[in-house]
């Protein structure tokens, strides 16, 4: 008796144990020892579903998110109006999935220069912010505003982009031989374009121009009947040096921006991108001085007659913003982020044309997957799930589409046949969250769907991108510039006081202009910048073959 008591007393205890193994293997997504959150434990159970799968993928990860943590993200631009509603749905899906909370921030476009850096240095509460090629990635990689991320890291908390994304990308966003960059598995597919109003053209005798230096009719016309209307009406960030590199790309394939800092409003060392052969050019070089005392010469015209606004370094509204409420006669844009203007013109009947910006052969330089891109902060608190959360972000379409278009039967629908478009009584003008607006452009395009509110000429021009587009002999080329970061620092404040006035056309005299802005460039120590990028130029292309 005394034995059979203790058999069962032995029975009871194996039992025992095997329940607590079980239940301690419930808990696989906290590492398998730490308990998972009340609240999760408390959520009803439900069928199979993909949301079941999805949190199923993530606990195999085996990534802690026993703490609720919030993550704190900068975009450039600025949040538009539907953005707390998409906010708190991207916030019940993060909860969901990773136990994370995101509050995302804006530095708008004429903030850039003075406040990105300015958030990244000052300690505050940053997670993640956007970069690229054409914002500051490598000036802030060399000064250690960003995390290093190693691929370890990529396996591990961002399986989904790990499983998409071209090997050549992480190779592309070395800085000095270590990434800090996480760029898009999609390089954008656009071109840079002028966007008309048809009306005006009408009365202006134009016709199909292709140049933006055949306009000269145009702006006329706005200047003599259209008084509420700026013929170029420039913001201070992405607009004041667009007309300018217009005009110098008809003369050679311009990159809108130096090779060595990719900053569009400094000046420093370029290369013409149809160059097999990947020479740098200094600004006094051909046909880079050619091409850039042609562009000022039309510029000096143009704001000598009225044409462009008097004070651009102040206006913070970039002109495809306010195209369609008839205060500037042009918008400047790209392919992709142009679309919601060309559709609330269509709402108000104004009827429009597109005009590509192309290199005198007529085409347009390839993106590289450094164009958008986000980097985690030196001082993130989260650094892991902010790429969790990114992963998903950038990766899974149902935060694609949140991120991008909102919220699905308010900022949009999906029709019979596919496409997107807007929901019953919401016009592109009225529209909370429009498409590209918030920032997100590093995203899985992929994932992206033709619109039912595309015009005519926007479908024609979408079905010609591919044949403009070609490859470039430094498509991926990151220099490393830590040797010479004073000296672009320096060709950054010569371009504030010497070259921003040309790209205007705010100067008395371009010659006098031109040869001050050489003289200054020099000063400042252009050849040296020029001397360590031939260098690793001449390595980049050698290692292509």
């Amino acid at each position: 008796m005394k034995q059979t008591k203790s058999l069962f007393t032995m029975l009871a205890l194996i039992a025992m144990i095997a329940l607590l193994l079980a239940a301690c293997s419930s808990n696989g997504n906290n590492n398998g020892n730490t308990p998972a959150s009340s609240k999760a434990s408390e959520e009803p159970s439900a069928s199979p579903s993909a949301d079941t799968a999805k949190e199923t993928a993530a606990a195999d990860t085996g990534n802690d998110h026993s703490e609720e943590v919030k993550l704190v993200g900068y975009l450039l631009g600025e949040a538009p109006k539907g953005m707390p509603d998409v906010m708190a749905a991207l916030n019940e899906k993060l909860k969901k999935d990773i136990n994370a909370k995101l509050e995302i921030n804006y530095i708008g476009w004429g903030d850039i220069a003075s406040k990105y850096p300015l958030i990244l240095a000052s300690g505050e509460d940053v997670d993640f912010v956007f970069t690229a090629d054409w914002n500051f990635y490598v000036p802030e990689a060399n000064k250690g505003s960003f995390q290093e991320l190693t691929q370890d890291m990529f396996q591990k908390y961002m399986p989904k982009y790990t499983a998409k994304q071209d090997p050549a990308a992480y190779k592309a966003a070395q800085v000095n031989g270590k990434q800090f960059m996480i760029p898009t598995t999609t390089p954008d597919r656009k071109v840079g374009v002028i966007v008309l109003r048809k009306d005006v053209m009408e009365k202006a005798g134009l016709t199909n121009p292709t140049k933006i230096s055949e306009l000269e009719p145009y702006f006329a016309e706005i200047k003599k009947d259209y008084p509420n209307m700026i013929p170029l009406n420039l913001d201070s960030q992405y607009d004041l040096p667009a007309p300018f590199g217009a005009l110098v790309q008809e003369k050679f394939a311009y990159a809108g921006a130096p090779i060595d800092s990719g900053d569009p409003s400094g000046v420093g060392n370029y290369t013409d991108q149809e160059d097999a052969s990947g020479k740098i050019l200094s600004m006094t070089d051909e046909p880079v001085q050619g091409a850039f005392k042609y562009a000022a010469g039309v510029m000096k015209q143009w704001y000598d007659a009225g044409y462009v606004n008097k004070n651009p370094y102040s206006n913070k509204i970039r002109s495809k913003d306010n195209f369609c409420d008839g205060k500037s006669g042009v918008a400047f844009g790209n392919s992709i982020d142009i679309q919601a203007t060309l559709s609330s013109c269509q709402d108000k009947n104004i009827d429009t044309y597109i005009m590509p910006v192309l290199s005198p052969t007529g085409h347009a330089p390839s993106n590289s997957w450094l164009n958008n891109g986000v980097a985690i902060a030196a001082n993130s608190k989260h650094p892991e799930r902010a790429m969790e959360a990114l992963d998903l972000i950038m990766e899974d379409e149902s935060y694609v589409f949140n991120a991008y278009y909102g919220i699905e039967g308010k900022n949009y629908t999906v029709t019979a046949d596919d496409k997107l478009a807007l929901p019953d009584g919401v016009t592109a003008a009225d529209n909370t969250y429009p498409p590209d607006a918030a920032g997100f452009w590093f995203v899985d395009k992929d994932f992206f769907k033709p619109s039912a509110s595309w015009t005519d000429s926007y479908i024609d021009l979408n079905n010609k991108i591919k044949d403009y587009l070609q490859p470039i002999p430094y498509l991926g080329f990151t220099p490393n510039t830590d040797n010479v970061k004073t000296e672009i620092a320096n060709l950054k404040n010569v371009s504030t006081q010497y070259f921003m006035p040309l790209a205007i056309g705010a100067v008395k005299d371009v010659d006098k202009s031109f040869d001050s802005l050489a003289s200054k460039m020099k000063a400042a120590g252009v050849d040296k910048v020029k001397t360590e990028i031939e260098k690793q130029a001449s390595a980049f292309l050698a290692a292509k073959g």
